[in-house]
């Protein structure tokens, strides 16, 4: 079913730093470190000991560590004192008499790469997406790993509290994903794969969720709806010549498809003279223009082509149709896009001018100190609509859930997942959006 629509935080701030090896996280709180401060000091204003705040931080223990400005650090509970959110139940098994549910987050949760600061950004985000559900009246324990390149996932397994989990968010790399799905399907607990990964566990294994898509089945999938909704129009594809681009993949699907439907297309290369590049379009049927590249200056050089085939020619209908890649470019491309009713496909879409997108960046700063990094999605985003959309399914339907209804109150992320293949197979995310820049500089989304 499609829909169009007009585009008009938790208690505890956890940042996994510095962990060396995977954890169970249990913590009151992180403190940001300020000038001047003393463990003392921060141990006396906590209620808790010296000896309990260095063993909430095992890095405090190093040769010539010194406490600095800036620095985040673990606050325990005070000895005799645990979360209720973090109680375990009496027996090993999970408890059946209250609606708690009970994630496992195995990701690198570190500071030492960028894989793990966007990790740290995902998993704030998560805690403040389980926030919004803890004061609406849903009861959520997270338990968190951290689970880097280099570490023996079945260790991480073998942790306390891991088979009591409900649904497991992770791994980011591919060769940790077999011996957790594993571990996935021996426990009934449900597995978010979040990220990019390679492989087809998802094929094969009911208790995988794979939110990413790979480049062939986004491709097949907007292929199928670009041939919905533009019947009657004439294709021009552009060869711009960049020999590392992988658009390869979309432009021969859609070319094959084209043929199939016996929709007219025509191919002309970048590098064509303005007389050759404007003899690719009907002067008869709206055009769609298509690049087999994402990259920002081919686009560039395209859009001037058509600046002049439009002074030259004012009655040539022209739509662009482009990558999710472009999304990073659209602040700078904002009146060309709009003035060539441009479509560009993508399950997500981070929108800066949307209120609720506001509220939560001003809220993240407020808890985190400093802003969401500048990448396309926003991580903790990500994070945030991954713990509203699958906390409420769970909460909602236990072992039943699937996934399979879309959830329009997100901020970012489209989720809607289809069976991927037989009934042995996961659940695959198929949500796909098309932003459309309007010619009356309005913003639209179109979800299917």
């Amino acid at each position: 079913m499609k829909s169009l629509f007009r585009f008009s935080m938790l208690l505890v701030m956890l940042l996994f730093a510095f962990v060396a090896e995977a954890q169970q996280q249990n913590y009151r709180e992180m403190h940001k470190v300020k000038k001047g401060e003393t463990l003392f000091g921060i141990a006396r204003r906590y209620e808790i000991t010296v000896d309990q705040l260095i063993k909430a931080n095992p890095d405090m223990n190093a040769v010539g560590y010194e406490l600095k400005k800036g620095d985040y650090i673990f606050i325990p509970y005070p000895d005799g004192q645990k979360p209720e959110a973090t109680q375990k139940p009496a027996a090993s098994q999970k408890a059946k008499d209250d609606k708690t549910v009970r994630v496992g987050i195995m990701l690198p949760l570190h500071n030492v790469d960028g894989d793990g600061r966007r990790m740290i950004e995902y998993y704030r985000g998560f805690l403040m997406g389980c926030d919004e559900l803890k004061k609406a009246g849903q009861n959520v324990e997270v338990m968190a790993w951290n689970v880097p390149i280099d570490a023996n996932i079945s260790q991480t397994l073998a942790k306390e509290g891991a088979d009591r989990c409900d649904v497991i968010f992770g791994p980011l790399y591919s060769a940790q994903v077999a011996p957790l799905a594993a571990f996935a399907k021996q426990h009934g607990i449900k597995m978010v794969i979040p990220f990019s990964i390679t492989g087809n566990e998802v094929e094969k294994n009911p208790n995988v969720f794979q939110v990413y898509q790979s480049p062939q089945f986004f491709a097949q999938q907007t292929v199928k709806y670009f041939i919905e909704r533009f019947q009657g129009s004439h294709v021009v594809v552009v060869d711009c010549n960049d020999a590392k681009s992988d658009k390869g993949v979309f432009t021969m699907a859609l070319r094959m498809a084209l043929a199939e439907k016996g929709m007219t297309c025509s191919i002309t290369n970048l590098t064509n003279s303005g007389e050759y590049f404007s003899k690719a379009f009907s002067r008869q049927k709206p055009n769609v223009v298509v690049l087999n590249t994402g990259r920002s200056p081919e686009l560039n050089t395209v859009i001037a082509k058509l600046d002049q085939l439009k002074m030259d020619q004012p009655g040539v209908k022209i739509s662009l149709f482009g990558y999710t890649d472009w999304l990073m470019y659209a602040k700078y491309n904002l009146d060309k896009f709009c003035k060539y009713d441009t479509y560009i496909p993508t399950h997500f879409y981070y929108n800066p001018l949307s209120s609720s997108t506001q509220a939560f960046e001003r809220e993240y700063r407020l808890k985190f100190d400093q802003s969401l990094m500048d990448y396309q999605p926003r991580f903790a985003i990500t994070g945030h609509d991954h713990a509203l959309f699958f906390i409420r399914g769970i909460s909602k339907k236990g072992r039943q859930f699937l996934g399979t209804e879309a959830d329009s109150n997100v901020l970012q992320t489209q989720l809607h997942f289809k069976k991927a293949g037989s009934q042995a197979a996961g659940m695959q995310n198929v949500a796909l959006s098309f932003v459309h820049y309007n010619t009356n500089h309005s913003i639209s989304i179109i979800n299917y």
